[in-house]
């Protein structure tokens, strides 16, 4: 009743020890091949967020600078009053100057 009895014996056990690594390096590698697929989507996941980030901050520069344009014209306008206003006033300044010597 000896466990190794043939040459076949030590072959089947031999051969049973090395399944056992085998599934053993299996289960290591598909662990570490799920963390560094986890590690990926993250990454990916951050990066989405902060494109998504950049995306929204131009859109709303953009609508800025289109809201800010619709007032240049006004505002424009209303440089030119005041220039003209200023103008008429020195205009006027200098005829009462004009008009006291």
């Amino acid at each position: 009743m000896y466990l190794i009895q043939d040459s076949k014996d030590l072959l089947f056990i031999v051969l049973a020890f090395c399944i056992l690594w085998l599934t053993i390096f299996l289960a290591w590698f598909i662990y570490y091949l799920a963390m560094i697929m986890r590690q990926a989507y993250k990454a990916v996941k951050e990066t989405r967020e902060k494109i998504n980030k950049v995306d929204e901050i131009l859109k709303s520069l953009k609508d800025k600078i289109e809201h800010s344009a619709s007032y240049l014209a006004l505002i424009g306008e209303g440089v030119k009053k005041l220039v003209e206003v200023i103008k008429e006033r020195s205009e006027s300044k200098k005829d009462k100057k004009k008009g006291k010597k």
